[in-house]
Parts: structure tokens; C-alpha cells; sequence
């Protein structure tokens, strides 16, 4: 299967590094026209890109105007761009309830508001939204960020509806355990470790290319058929409960 992404012009928000950053030089390597948004960029970033703050309304605006400016159009939306908050209910404070649910649900919702009538216009268009496996088996102490990403999820669903009739499609995607500097998942001690890599089938930690595979395949003319739907790239979590341990491991 050919997934021919050339010219296509893609947005990813959260770009600046991690696994939003591999997700545009993904989409660059197949040949799309890719515009990095982020609050940052490092001076040498080799991509083209804008300063953004996904949950400013202004920000938002000129971000994707300045896109249109550039490029005349716009093909595919990835919002990846979000933030974690920990803490139980007991112990979470309103300002970082409320920051998590800005970014993750409000930019979500701003940068697909400012999109669509691009996408309306040209009559074809793709979304994709970060969500999370907390979406699906939420974990303690993750209130704040698992409510956002299951609000995401109907979210998506939503908009897939309202943007159908003009050929957009509008997905959600669920990663599973991908190691970065935030989760610290690759620099726990070897027991803790085995003890998440067993809920996994695959029992491997997920790479950012596992994820920017998927969208690439989703943000692509193969993928025409699919919307509103939730997309579990999360190497088998919820397909058994303790997996075997084959060849040893």
C-alpha cells in the first residue's frame, strides 16, 4: 500500500520535541508540507514552525492563519499537544485542573474550531486527536488528565459527525507506554518495569514511531472510511489481562 502524504499540507501541535516532534518528521519524510506549533523552539529546530499556545484563543488564530498565509490550505490537523497532571482529587488544585483541561481538552477544541473551515472549504480534510489509554483504564491519581483525554475521545466523536458531510474525518488515537522524560517508564528499577511491560501483549515499551506509523496511515487517502472512532495503538493492553512470557522473557 502506497500512502502518498506528498504536498499535503500537516499541522502537529506539540512539536518541539518528544513524541510530537518525531510525529512531524514523519509526515515530513513522506513528503508533506509540515508546520510545527509549540510554545518553544529550540534555535537549530529543522522544521518549519510556529509559536502557538494551543489554549489562546488569539494564539490559536494567528497560528492557523499564518498557515493558510504560507501554504493556501490545510490538509491535516494533529492535535498532540498536552500536558500531564497527577494528584487525586483530595489533593488536586483548581489552577492545575484546570491547566490540564485548557490544554489537552481547549486546545483541542480551539485548534479544530479554527481548522475546520479550512478543511470545509477544500471540501476534505483529516483530524487526529492525542487521547489516552487513561481514557480507556484510567489510573489513580490521574483525574484531571484521564477526564480530559475521555472528553477528547466524545469530543472526536462528535466533530467527526458535524464535519462528515464535507469529507473530513475526525479520529482519536490511543498510545500505551511510551518512555519520556515525563513518565520515566524506561529508568524505573527492572521489577517495575516487568511488572507494566507485563499488561502488555507485545511486552515492549512503544516507540514514538509506533504512533507517528499510525497517523501517517490514518491522515492518508487509505484511511478515507475511517471517523469517529477511538484508535488503540497500545501494543495489545487491553487484549488479556497478564500476557505469557513466550521465548523466555
Amino acid at each position: 500500500m502506497h500512502l502518498d502524504l506528498t504536498d499535503r499540507v500537516v499541522i502537529v501541535t506539540g512539536a518541539a520535541r518528544g513524541i510530537g516532534h518525531r510525529i512531524a518528521s514523519r509526515f515530513a519524510d513522506e513528503g508533506a508540507r509540515v508546520v510545527a506549533l509549540d510554545l518553544a523552539f529550540e534555535q537549530d529546530f529543522p522544521l518549519e514552525h510556529v509559536v502557538c499556545n494551543v489554549a489562546d484563543p488569539a494564539s490559536v488564530r494567528a497560528a492557523v492563519d499564518t498557515v493558510v498565509e504560507r501554504h493556501g490550505t490545510i490538509d491535516v490537523l494533529v492535535n498532540n499537544a498536552g500536558i500531564n497532571v497527577e494528584g487525586t482529587v483530595a489533593e488536586l488544585e483548581w489552577d492545575a485542573w484546570r491547566r490540564c483541561m485548557d490544554v489537552n481538552l481547549g486546545g483541542t477544541f480551539l485548534m479544530s474550531q479554527a481548522v475546520a473551515p479550512v478543511m470545509q472549504a477544500a471540501g476534505r480534510g483529516r483530524i487526529i486527536n492525542a487521547a489516552s489509554f487513561a481514557a480507556i483504564v484510567p489510573s489513580v491519581g490521574s483525574a484531571a488528565y484521564a477526564a480530559s483525554k475521555s472528553a477528547v475521545v466524545a469530543f472526536t466523536r462528535v466533530l467527526a459527525s458535524e464535519l462528515g458531510p464535507w469529507d473530513i474525518t475526525v479520529n482519536a488515537y490511543a498510545p500505551g507506554m511510551v518512555p519520556t522524560a515525563m513518565n520515566g517508564f524506561a529508568t524505573m528499577p527492572t521489577e517495575a518495569q516487568d511488572r507494566l511491560l507485563d499488561t502488555l501483549s507485545l511486552r515492549r515499551w512503544e516507540t514514538p514511531d509506533d504512533v507517528a506509523d499510525l497517523l501517517v496511515f490514518v491522515a492518508s487517502d487509505a484511511a478515507g472510511y475511517i471517523t469517529g472512532t477511538l484508535l488503540d495503538v497500545s501494543g495489545g493492553k487491553l487484549a488479556t489481562q497478564i500476557p505469557s512470557r513466550a521465548h523466555g522473557r
